[in-house]
């Protein structure tokens, strides 16, 4: 296997050796090239790595909150239902009253 740092001395040597004008030729089209991709780039809705990981943060803490809340809404289900019996069929709930009262 060839060492890059081969490859790179010869495309040095290649830079210096071609004519000035295509040396600028060379510049215009990186220029223009980078331009075009930061201008698409810049169409698409990206985030930078910092905003990813702060909201992969948030996202994580709030996971770890939603869990504890359903394990408290479990354990107080569970108290509930030992301790209060679901009504009867026959009983009204005040859910089930009319608005006149009857």
């Amino acid at each position: 296997m060839m060492d890059p740092k081969i490859f790179d001395e010869f495309a040095r040597r290649l830079s210096a050796a071609m004519p000035p004008g295509l040396q600028s030729l060379q510049q215009d089209f990186e220029h223009n090239a980078r331009a075009a991709l930061q201008g698409a780039l810049a169409k698409l809705d990206l985030v930078t790595r910092e905003e990813f990981e702060v909201q992969s943060a948030v996202l994580a803490r709030t996971r770890e909150k939603v869990e504890a809340l359903e394990r408290r809404v479990a354990e107080l289900e569970a108290r509930l239902g030992k301790g209060a019996e679901a009504p009867a069929a026959d009983e009204t709930t005040p859910g089930d009253l009319d608005m006149d009262g009857g």
